[in-house]
């Protein structure tokens, strides 16, 4: 299988092996690490740098990058991109990979084989997703391990010291990020560090940490209360100081954000609104799937209104007259921007009803229309139209988040994570599934 684009074909990573002569791949980063140096020891007294990264380019197949050379070569590459930008390579050198060497120290991937990249030979660029293949962006959401194979923050709390320093998997809601913490170490390095909290329905607070500025980064765009967070291969330690259990970020770790293969209990709208109701006013929010199809999508009339520029430290929406965040407010203004997001309200309709005013924003929103915000600003009012018949009464599969909200329309805060169009099979299949439990009732 390979991928095409007007300019050049891509080989899939399931393809590659090292007779292959100047590869070119694409990817989705969902994972990288650091810059480090070493010693050189063909140069006494120099060092050598190196980065490495995680690509993804299907559902089933992803595969670690490894990149050394000077340090204005390695630094550069590295601040070139971040984890969840798409990149192409052109002639990397595909070698078999060690495997209890290289998984000792990197995320296990399912590949024979890792990339090297060369300052001499290989060429790494940063593209929009978009430009190459949509459904790379859709692989940002799904876990590399079993979804269902993960820890509760309750059992790792219960276990206590007998997970000393074991690597597990963990999926669990973000309470609140931390402001990152900058220190020198006694060997005169820089260092940083960033505590996040997690709850589940098993515990309320759970701290994980991280100690390198790529998972740091990561963690600045999650959205307390809303972003919900798959951590593969997190080690977790018992902590003296605070008698408690810890999660620790390692450079095996992929973190993937809002998964949606962790979601599998399906709804009508009436379910859910009866399901939400029943939480006795618990802030624990409902995740789900409901076959059905947006009814109402205002993205055509007035383009303020489904516009919003967001805060790059914390994402969330700043005033529209201050343009300020009043979120992270304490943070100097100096280091902050804002940048263009969608925030469009839609209505869901299935054959129980309608759910009102679900918010469909950021990523999510650019994934269901096929488009960046910037691509949207270019359409005529007509073509924004089109756009929107494209979506509007089709069948989609939409995964969710739902909260209480007292102060919202329905009492119901509803998230989109996902939204694109559902098998037929599979949509028939849970609706007929549905009718038989009516009946049975």
């Amino acid at each position: 299988m390979a991928y095409s684009s007007s300019t050049r074909d891509f080989v899939a990573l399931s393809d590659l092996h090292p007779n292959l002569a100047r590869p070119n791949v694409i990817g989705v980063v969902i994972g990288k690490t650091d810059v480090r140096g070493f010693p050189d020891r063909k140069n006494i007294g120099s060092e050598r740098y190196t980065f490495s990264f995680t690509i993804r380019d299907s559902p089933t197949y992803f595969i670690n990058v490894n990149s050394w050379g000077r340090e204005e070569y390695i630094r550069s590459l590295s601040e070139s991109f971040r984890v969840g930008d798409c990149v192409t390579i052109e002639n990397p050198l595909v070698q078999s990979k060690d495997g209890e060497k290289e998984e000792k120290f990197n995320p296990i991937t399912p590949s024979c084989y890792k990339l090297l990249i060369s300052e001499n030979h290989s060429v790494v660029k940063t593209s929009s997703c978009y430009e190459m293949d949509t459904k790379l962006l859709s692989l940002l959401h799904l876990p590399v391990k079993d979804p269902q194979d993960y820890y509760s923050l309750g059992d790792i709390t219960a276990n206590g010291q007998s997970l000393d320093g074991r690597i597990l998997n963990v999926l669990a809601a973000v309470m609140s990020v931390g402001e990152p913490k900058y220190f020198i170490t006694s060997d005169k390095r820089k260092g940083q560090r960033c505590e996040v909290k997690l709850y589940d329905e098993t515990e309320m607070s759970f701290p994980i940490i991280c100690w390198d500025n790529e998972s740091i980064q990561l963690a600045q765009s999650w959205i307390p209360r809303e972003t919900v967070i798959f951590a593969s291969d997190v080690r977790v330690n018992f902590d003296k100081f605070r008698n408690c259990m810890t999660a620790t970020v390692i450079s095996k770790t992929i973190i993937t954000t809002n998964p949606v293969e962790t979601i599998v209990d399906v709804y009508t709208v009436k379910q859910l609104k009866e399901k939400a109701l029943q939480s006795d006013g618990k802030p624990e929010p409902v995740f789900g799937i409901i076959y059905g199809y947006i009814s109402m999508l205002d993205i055509d009339d007035n383009v303020s209104k489904v516009i919003r520029n967001r805060c790059s430290v914390c994402r969330f929406v700043v005033n529209e007259m201050s343009n300020t965040c009043t979120f992270c407010g304490d943070i100097s203004s100096d280091s902050k921007s804002t940048f263009v997001s969608f925030d469009i309200l839609v209505d869901l309709t299935d054959h129980t009803g309608t759910l009102y005013s679900c918010y469909l924003s950021d990523c999510i929103a650019e994934e269901t229309l096929g488009c960046t915000v910037q691509e949207f600003l270019t359409l005529a009012e007509d073509k924004r139209t089109a756009l929107k018949w494209q979506l509007l009464l089709e069948r989609s599969k939409i995964y969710f988040k739902i909260t209480l909200s007292p102060n919202w329309r329905s009492g119901l805060k509803a998230n989109i994570l996902s939204c694109k169009l559902a098998n037929p099979i599979e949509a028939s299949q849970s609706l007929l599934g549905k009718k038989l439990q009516h009946v049975a009732w």
